[in-house]
């Protein structure tokens, strides 16, 4: 049958498909990150399900690669999703910087389907979904149970039942998304494959690949259907600056760090992420107002990780460090959910990268020097004096920065920082706000800290 283009509106958003075959149609619901909730309630799509036909299905990677933060291939059917917006172990998702991949799902047998229905969620471009489906009963001399990239799967046993792109037309893309393939007559087809060709959503920087929720199969026949269990969260909101900013703690994952987090960690996050705001500001932006600090495991040798309004904890490292360097790093967290230079690739394609060890400078730099400067946690000293250039990154360029804004500019770090996240860094900024190249601060800094530390060598 000839394809046909539908409109189809979902809560908040114009998605568009294409549907390939005229018994087919798709439903598709978008919630904006201020109305996603952890139940992926929407308007038309049904909620993820348990017990659905994927439960048991063999789901395996065609062609691409998972990417090393996110979850396996298995979450996608586990009949679990996110509690949050930016949890990577509880998500799929094709590794960054690829093209996406394809994924197959083996039902074990033909049966009758009545839904196809995908989900994910994601603060940003990884929340909208953009797939092609195939299915295929696995009959046929020519079937090729695993195309790759390359390979048209219609000249391998396969019929291709849609195209699905939720990007929104205007506005935020992020936040949560369902969509739901589903038959006019209450039946997709009977087949025992799915395909689902994945492409990413956007090419502008490394994260354009959807972090995906779950996958569910819906059998015509099945009885055993029910709402995804949903693991019921130990959080609680605190408000910072009269209201203005409201930063949620979540320790589902590990209730026995809510004590500490709530007496502990909740007062410098409620003093500090104001502050922070207000030593990096830029023209026209306005930070996050709201911030969720989650603590969670898999997260390997990482202690903490920040994305859009969110911050991720390593349990097992914060149990480890809750009277040492605990709560500092998640002030450096907080600073990069502040500095945002992310936006300025959405907005501009001819935005500048930032060097990282300028963006991890800063947020050392704030955390060491200006929260805790009584540890001396970015000290140089003999043990790492070897290490000392500008551009070494994190506490190292921290010092440096600090040094510069002693010496030569007070407010180089607010500067610095605007130009960042508007896409307009540049090494001229140095010359231009303090008389100097980096490259000759970074020569005059190393050689007073050189001499500090012969100095202080030699007094023993």
């Amino acid at each position: 049958m000839n394809a046909c283009s539908t409109l189809i509106a979902g809560a908040s958003v114009l998605v568009s498909a294409v549907v390939l075959h005229a018994e087919i149609k798709v439903v598709a619901d978008h919630n904006a990150a201020t109305q996603a909730s952890p139940g992926f309630k929407f308007k038309n799509v049904p909620p993820p399900s348990r017990g659905d036909a994927a439960t048991k299905a063999g789901f395996t990677i065609v062609d691409g690669a998972k990417d090393s933060n996110g979850g396996d291939v298995d979450r996608l059917h586990d009949g679990r999703v996110p509690t949050d917006e930016d949890q990577p172990s509880e998500n799929f998702f094709f590794s960054a910087g690829t093209e996406g991949g394809r994924l197959l799902v083996d039902l074990g047998g033909a049966i009758d389907i009545k839904q196809v229905n995908t989900y994910s969620w994601h603060s940003n471009t990884r929340g909208p979904q953009v797939y092609q489906l195939y299915a295929s009963d696995g009959g046929g001399d020519d079937f090729n149970a695993q195309p790759k990239k390359g390979t048209d799967p219609e000249k391998s046993g396969w019929k291709r039942i849609a195209n699905i792109d939720t990007r929104p037309k205007e506005g935020e893309s992020g936040g949560q998304y369902g969509v739901s393939v589903v038959g006019s007559d209450g039946r997709v087809g009977k087949y025992r494959y799915l395909l689902f060709d994945i492409s990413r959503t956007e090419g502008t920087d490394s994260f354009g690949n959807t972090f995906y929720s779950e996958i569910d199969v819906i059998d015509l026949n099945g009885t055993e259907i029910a709402e995804a269990a949903v693991t019921q969260p130990i959080s609680k909101t605190f408000e910072a600056e009269g209201g203005k900013y409201q930063i949620t703690i979540d320790t589902s994952a590990a209730p026995d760090l809510t004590e500490w987090a709530e007496k502990e960690l909740a007062p410098v996050a409620q003093g500090w992420y104001p502050k922070i705001v207000g030593m990096l500001p830029s023209e026209g932006y306005e930070a996050p107002t709201r911030v969720t600090i989650r603590f969670r495991e898999g997260m390997g040798g990482t202690p903490a990780s920040a994305g859009g309004g969110g911050i991720n904890c390593n349990i097992d490292w914060f149990r480890r460090n809750l009277k040492g360097e605990a709560r500092g790093s998640v002030v450096h967290e907080m600073v990069h959910v502040v500095q945002q230079y992310g936006r300025a690739r959405r907005n501009n394609p001819n935005a500048t990268r930032n060097p990282g060890w300028l963006v991890e400078g800063i947020a050392d730099y704030i955390r060491w020097f200006l929260y805790e400067p009584e540890t001396k946690g970015a000290e140089i000293t003999q043990r790492n004096i070897s290490r000392a250039r500008y551009d070494a990154s994190y506490r190292i360029t921290g010092n440096f920065l600090n040094w510069v804004t002693g010496k030569y500019d007070k407010e180089i770090v607010r500067k610095l920082n605007a130009a960042a996240r508007e896409g307009k860094y540049n090494e001229d900024l140095w010359k231009e706000h303090t008389g100097k190249t980096v490259q000759e601060l970074g020569d005059e800094w190393k050689k007073v800290v050189e001499e500090k530390v012969a100095a202080g060598a030699s007094a023993k």
